[in-house]
């Protein structure tokens, strides 16, 4: 009851303040006198004129300036008794309804539409104990407590990845970095440290990365991710055999519907000169399904051919999805592939497609707006 006292107290304040001007604002009728004084006035400035110029003498000039100031003095009593009158203007008068009625009405709609007046305050500190699905305030929580405990190492662990996803890849280094020391090694914190590495440097294989990735097969030999990037780094250095063979291996080692396969069979066409990639049917139904993962590793490949190929994919994904709208993972998919690639506005609009298909009121519609919270998009269609 509080909440809607103070808003239609502020509502009357408002009103209040853009009604002012208009009363004040009427057309103003002057008394038909007040021309006449004028003219006196004039008269009497010429009157002094003409005394200066030696055409009228001192005796004429005072009998003059007598009857002009007594007409001059009649005139402006007239006025002074006539006052002004204020005539309100239609214009004027449709501009005060609007404010007193329309404008609160259209506001109040607008409320009851899109606001939620029952919820109550969520100031900084609540929302810091309890952000769920807000992604920005899980990082600013996680960088609260690492300003406090540096030594979190389970805290750079959780915000490495995320400020990877998110795009703050200098801060996902930090992050990798930090983790692997207070917490040691493991393939999932290398990797990562190398790919952050590898996405600073615009896609080159590092030699610091390259150790860190050899650090994670010794750890787990079969890391595809690892072997991916190991394979890439001598194929930069032009050991083209050793790379051909190197993701040979990959392709040996991997299921048959691996999602990188697609792009690791490309990479063995360019270095056979041509031909087609090895892979199988299954693989193949991949390229119209990428994951993250798949357009993040595309990152070696040049401008036109990695911007041409990842597209290509997302465009086969969307052409399923305006077939069958309801495939929930098909839209995460999109919409994250479109982030990755910078289409804001097109992230944006498959998340509103997406939401028309699973309102943001169910357990999926929920997982959409978490995703778009994460990536930076407007829940109502639009692009921060």
């Amino acid at each position: 009851m509080l909440f809607w006292i103070l808003v239609a107290t502020l509502t009357a304040a408002v009103a209040a303040v853009l009604l002012l001007p208009l009363l004040r604002a009427g057309a103003r009728v002057e008394a038909p006198q007040s021309h006449d004084v004028e003219v006196y006035r004039d008269q009497l400035k010429e009157l002094e004129r003409d005394q200066a110029g030696g055409l009228i003498s001192g005796e004429d000039a005072e009998l003059a300036r007598a009857e002009i100031a007594r007409r001059l003095l009649a005139a402006s009593d007239a006025v002074k008794a006539a006052g002004t009158v204020s005539a309100p203007r239609r214009g004027n008068r449709l501009a005060q309804l609007a404010i007193v009625l329309v404008l609160p009405a259209v506001g109040l709609c607008l409320y009851l539409r899109t606001g939620h007046p029952d919820v109550p305050d969520a100031p900084l500190a609540s929302r810091l104990a309890n952000p769920g699905n807000d992604m920005n305030i899980l990082i600013a929580r996680a960088e609260r407590q690492l300003v406090v405990n540096p030594e979190d190492g389970a805290g750079w662990d959780v915000l490495a990845p995320i400020y990877y996803r998110s795009g703050r890849i200098e801060d996902a280094t930090n992050a990798f970095r930090n983790a692997l020391r207070i917490l040691g090694p493991t393939p999932v914190r290398l990797g990562g440290y190398a790919e952050s590495l590898i996405a600073l440097s615009g896609g080159l294989v590092t030699s610091e990365a390259q150790e860190a990735l050899e650090k994670s097969l010794a750890i787990q030999p079969d890391d595809p991710r690892a072997q991916f990037y190991l394979a890439l780094a001598l194929k930069q250095e032009g050991k083209s055999a050793d790379a051909l063979t190197a993701f040979q291996k990959i392709v040996a080692s991997s299921p048959a519907d691996a999602p990188w396969l697609p792009l690791v069979n490309d990479h063995i066409t360019s270095l056979q000169g041509g031909g087609q990639p090895v892979q199988s049917a299954e693989a193949g139904a991949k390229l119209g399904n990428p994951t993250a993962d798949d357009i993040a590793a595309t990152q070696d490949m040049s401008a036109g051919d990695r911007t041409a190929m990842i597209e290509g994919m997302v465009g086969s994904l969307a052409e399923k999805l305006k077939a069958d709208p309801n495939n929930f993972e098909g839209w995460m998919r999109i919409i994250r592939s479109y982030a990755v690639l910078g289409h804001k506005d097109k992230a944006a609009d498959a998340l509103k497609q997406g939401l028309t298909a699973f309102p943001a009121d169910g357990s999926e519609g929920k997982q959409l707006l978490a995703l778009a919270s994460e990536l930076g998009l407007k829940t109502d269609g639009g692009a921060q």
